[in-house]
């Protein structure tokens, strides 16, 4: 590290360190890049490219997990949850959790208690699977033959919800991608639950082209941790969705498919059919 490198990555830090340290008071983009002495415009690029987020998304990243804190293990109000994490209200806390966890504050706090969860079985070109969503996308989808245990299996992820047996339209158009029909792709919704890291890595996934693969370095360098391979491989391994967060392009820089939650057989069949409908006239 050179030392324009260094005084980039202490700035960096200082600037980490001030924002984990005053979340409460929100401090806005200008504030922050004066503490680092530093133009708004010069240090949002700076930071983008040491933390792999915006300032404003790290302090989102902060002043939720903070929320999250408030709310589970001293069983705070949403009121009193925004006022403590520096929020002007309740309505900002609900915008923040929908942001970024995908589900309303409450829903949070009752660990899921409020969720509504519509689920079907289904076929596709890689075998039998269960998809389910709940009235802001989809929140899961795995492979699975025996239908006992792909509903156990959905029901662990979401012990406190409620669940019926229904194929509703969002579903439907998730299964669309699996009859070619690549006009509903726009229309495939996702309702996320995850750290703010799964969720950063889920995000790079869905920028894979399909026909296209990348590798755990690469996933790593995109999402700003440059050696955090293996906890991009541990945030790939805890993808929901199959299929549609295409964790299946992801392989090892040696070339090799490597793991794959439901199988390195089905995740091959998988790059193989993708390259087939993306690349039809190649050998």
């Amino acid at each position: 590290m050179n030392e324009q490198q260094q005084l980039n990555y202490d700035r960096i830090a200082a600037a980490i360190a001030y924002i984990k340290t005053n979340f409460k008071e929100q401090p806005n983009l200008d504030e922050v890049a004066e503490q680092v002495h530093l133009s708004p415009f010069h240090f949002q690029r700076l930071f983008v490219e040491w933390a792999g987020t915006t300032p404003k998304k790290f302090l989102q990243y902060i002043t939720i997990e903070h929320a999250k804190k408030l709310l589970k293990d001293q069983q705070a109000t949403l009121f009193d949850t925004a006022i403590k994490t520096g929020l002007s209200g309740t309505g900002r806390l609900h915008d923040m959790f929908i942001n970024i966890e995908g589900m309303t504050p409450a829903e949070y706090k009752n660990g899921g208690g409020c969720l509504l969860i519509n689920y079907s079985l289904a076929e596709s070109p890689f075998g039998n699977l269960i998809v389910a969503s709940t009235s802001k996308g989809v929140c899961y989808m795995a492979f699975e033959d025996d239908e006992t245990k792909a509903l156990n299996d959905l029901q662990l992820r979401f012990p406190n919800a409620s669940f019926q047996r229904k194929l509703d339209l969002i579903q439907q158009n998730a299964l669309f991608v699996f009859q070619n029909d690549w006009s509903k792709l726009p229309q495939i919704k996702l309702h996320l639950r995850g750290t703010p890291f799964q969720l950063k890595v889920w995000e790079t996934l869905l920028k894979i082209p399909m026909g296209m693969l990348s590798t755990y370095g690469s996933i790593a360098a995109q999402v700003g941790s440059v050696n955090a391979s293996r906890a991009v491989g541990t945030a790939i391994g805890n993808n929901p969705v199959a299929f549609l967060i295409p964790c299946h392009r992801v392989i090892q820089a040696t070339g090799e498919i490597g793991g794959y939650m439901w199988g390195s057989t089905r995740k091959t069949a998988m790059i193989g059919w993708e390259s087939a409908k993306t690349n039809p006239f190649r050998l």
